[in-house]
């Protein structure tokens, strides 16, 4: 049987519940994921004076093949977006600026370090995300950015932060989509604090100071990330989900839940309906956590199909911006970008192709065995089919055959690279 005879079958068990396949499959095309571009070079970025990571990020692993330049990341980029169906957009960290080899502070970045990256994404019709970067630097040490004690230091990051918002801006101008600028800080204590309150004025008062230039959002939206705990401030993180839920929400900015970023026992998929109804919109960082925020490749599970199914059925798709976060140096990078990308788009899909407004009725109706069993039925119903046409169609590998794609790129590309002298 042909993939075309497997998806006219699968298309008729859908149709059997009005689920319109062709229109599903021109909605899940319009869906960007903002790719995170630190999964190609383990978050080292190209200052020409690199720090040693830090902030409590940790990248495990020493696969060969790591991009060592900005074109090499770019590249690399091109090749797993070749293998991804769907138009998506990449996200940067102020790391990733190009500075020709000179030395600009991250509190003096212009849009000028990254005009490469805008003509890059231009000729690509990709959007353009993008990250302060709040770590891996002297001046963030000792764990402390925009809550820190000393008001230098403070200042230093919250003219980063401005910095970054105005590059943020000029990425939306240039690619007229707005670039989704997103703030996350390490700052907290390993040991239990004497104090929780001050640390917490402090980042309020440097966030107001952030965000009084007023940016249209017609070119920039402004998130803030929380963090339950991290290396290193293991007993107090200063931005924690409360302190951001209320910043956001009473300053007009977007609260930004990473889920890797919260209790082992949290659900992000159960806060999104929540977050809704105060919030005309909110981000994601996706990943998945194992024991602890370790930032491994999504896999197609539990909590990735209820997260886009809380996003589908509650018609969500233009209000939630989806990112991803994950770094894995232990397997080829570009087949992580790869696997990770395409689950969360088969997780949308999935989430599209289950009957939603009946399933929502045998709840309203108390009908909960007939809910269950159909919730149970539907994760075995021929999805594979419609995915398969889907990548057809798009003109990216079928199943596992992208995987022959990105194992000859890793022979004749990945193996050959040497680390080079920074000159970016």
């Amino acid at each position: 049987m042909t993939s075309n005879e497997n998806f006219e079958r699968a298309k008729q068990e859908y149709e059997k519940w009005g689920i319109n396949v062709e229109q599903v499959l021109e909605k899940i095309k319009q869906v960007p994921i903002s790719i995170h571009c630190w999964q190609g070079d383990d978050i080292e970025g190209f200052e020409p004076n690199k720090s040693e990571l830090s902030g409590g990020i940790d990248v495990t692993g020493n696969h060969p093949g790591k991009a060592h330049t900005p074109e090499e990341l770019r590249r690399d980029l091109e090749k797993a977006l070749s293998l991804i169906p769907g138009k998506h957009r990449v996200n940067l960290h102020a790391i990733y600026a190009e500075t020709s080899g000179e030395a600009v502070e991250r509190d003096e970045l212009l849009p000028r370090h990254f005009e490469n990256w805008v003509r890059w994404a231009k000729d690509r019709g990709l959007g353009l995300d993008f990250n302060p970067t709040l770590f891996s630097h002297p001046k963030a040490a000792d764990g402390f950015t925009l809550s820190h004690p000393d008001i230098e230091i403070r200042e230093f990051w919250i003219n980063h932060c401005i910095a970054c918002r105005r590059i943020g801006e000029y990425f939306g101008k240039e690619l007229g989509t707005p670039c989704l600028t997103n703030i996350w800080i390490p700052d907290g204590y390993k040991d239990i604090p004497s104090d929780r309150l001050t640390p917490r004025k402090r980042l309020k008062e440097s966030l107001d100071r952030i965000f009084k230039e007023n940016i249209s959002e017609k070119h920039n939206l402004d998130s803030v990330e929380s963090k339950l705990f991290g290396l290193g401030s293991e007993s107090f993180v200063v931005g924690s989900h409360e302190f951001y839920l209320g910043y956001a929400l009473k300053n007009n900015k977007l609260c930004l839940l990473d889920t890797g970023h919260f209790h082992p026992t949290e659900a992000v998929s159960n806060k999104i309906s929540a977050m809704l109804l105060y919030s005309d919109k909110l981000a994601l960082h996706v990943s998945r956590p194992v024991r602890w925020d370790s930032d491994h490749v999504i896999t197609l599970d539990d909590e990735l199909r209820e997260i886009a199914l809380e996003i589908v059925r509650n018609e969500a798709l233009d209000n939630v911006m989806i990112g991803l976060d994950f770094f894995d140096a232990s397997i080829n990078r570009v087949a992580a970008w790869t696997i990770g990308t395409r689950n969360m788009i088969k997780a949308l899909l999935y989430a599209m192709l289950v009957p939603n407004e009946h399933l929502k009725q045998l709840q309203e109706e108390g009908r909960f065995t007939e809910r269950l069993a159909l919730f149970e039925e539907f994760k075995t119903y021929p999805f594979g089919a419609i995915w398969d046409y889907y990548c057809e169609e798009m003109g990216v590998p079928v199943k596992e055959a992208w995987l022959k794609e990105v194992k000859q790129y890793e022979r004749e590309v990945l193996f050959k690279r040497q680390a080079p002298s920074q000159t970016v």
